[in-house]
C-alpha cells in the first residue's frame, strides 16, 4: 500500500527505517482512528500507523477487511523507545482504553474486523499480554464492568507476522483537518493493577513500567476522550 512515510503528528518514518533501539508494538481495540491516536499521544512512543493482520488475505484493502471475509483486524503498528516507556505502558493503555469484553466489535461498530487483539512478537509480549489479561479480566470482575462476562482479546506471538499498512487516509485521520471526529471505543474506566501484582519476576526489570498511576489519573482513557483531547503527544512529568 502506497503511503506518506512521515508521521503527520509527530514528523517520524511511519515504515522505517527506524534508529537502533527502538522497538514495535501491535494492537487492535476497535476503530484504528481512535486507537492510533491514543497511541501516539503517549510519551514515548516514536511513531504509529494503522494497518491490518491476523488474516489471512495478501496486501487486503479497507474494503475487503470490512467485508469480513478476509479475518483481518483493524489494528495499530507502534513504534516506541524501551528506554522512555515499556510495554507494560502500551499494554496499560491498551486495557484501559475500550471494552475488551465485547467480542467481534467495540461500542457502535460490529465485526470482524473491530476485535481486540494483541499481536506479540516475541516471548517476552507473549508472556506480559497473558499474565496483564488475566489480572484485568479480574479487575472488571471486581468492578463488575465490562458489557460481557470475559474478556474475548484475541493474543498471539509471531515474530515473523505481516502487518499491512493502511491506506494513506486513514493514517493519522484524526488529526487531519478534514477529519470526521469519530471514535467507538467504550473505556469501562477501570485501572489495571500495579505490574507489581501481575508482572512475572523475570520481567520485573526488564519491562518496568516508566508511567505512574498519577499519569494515568490523569490521562487514563475516559468516556469520550479520544475525541476531546488534542492530538499532540503528552509530556509527562
Amino acid at each position: 500500500m502506497p503511503i506518506t512515510n512521515k508521521h503527520y503528528v509527530t514528523g517520524n518514518p511511519i515504515k522505517g527505517p527506524f534508529a537502533d533501539g527502538l522497538d514495535v508494538a501491535i494492537f487492535g481495540n476497535g476503530c484504528f482512528w481512535g486507537t492510533e491516536k491514543g497511541f501516539w499521544r503517549l510519551p514515548g512512543v516514536h511513531s504509529t500507523a494503522i494497518g491490518y493482520c491476523g488474516g489471512v488475505t495478501k496486501n487486503p484493502t479497507y474494503n475487503q477487511v470490512c467485508s469480513g471475509r478476509t479475518a483481518h483486524t483493524e489494528a495499530v503498528h507502534v513504534v516506541y523507545d524501551p528506554k522512555k516507556i515499556s510495554f507494560v505502558d502500551l499494554l496499560t493503555y491498551f486495557w484501559m482504553s475500550h471494552d475488551p469484553t465485547q467480542g467481534m466489535g467495540q461500542g457502535n461498530d460490529r465485526g470482524t474486523q473491530y476485535r481486540s487483539g494483541i499481536y506479540t512478537r516475541n516471548a517476552d509480549q507473549l508472556q506480559l499480554a497473558h499474565a496483564s489479561k488475566e489480572a484485568y479480566e479480574k479487575a472488571l470482575k471486581e468492578s463488575k464492568a465490562g458489557s460481557g462476562p470475559a474478556i474475548t482479546t484475541e493474543i498471539t506471538e509471531d515474530p515473523n507476522l505481516v502487518f499491512y499498512f493502511g491506506e494513506d487516509h486513514h493514517q493519522q485521520y484524526l488529526a487531519k483537518p478534514t477529519a470526521r471526529q469519530y471514535c467507538s471505543a467504550m473505556p469501562t474506566e477501570v485501572c489495571v493493577p500495579p505490574f507489581e501484582t501481575w508482572c512475572p519476576d523475570d520481567a520485573l526489570k526488564k519491562h518496568a513500567p516508566f508511567l505512574p498511576a498519577e499519569f494515568w489519573a490523569k490521562f487514563g482513557p475516559k468516556q469520550g476522550c479520544t475525541i476531546a483531547r488534542d492530538h499532540t503527544q503528552i509530556v509527562w512529568p
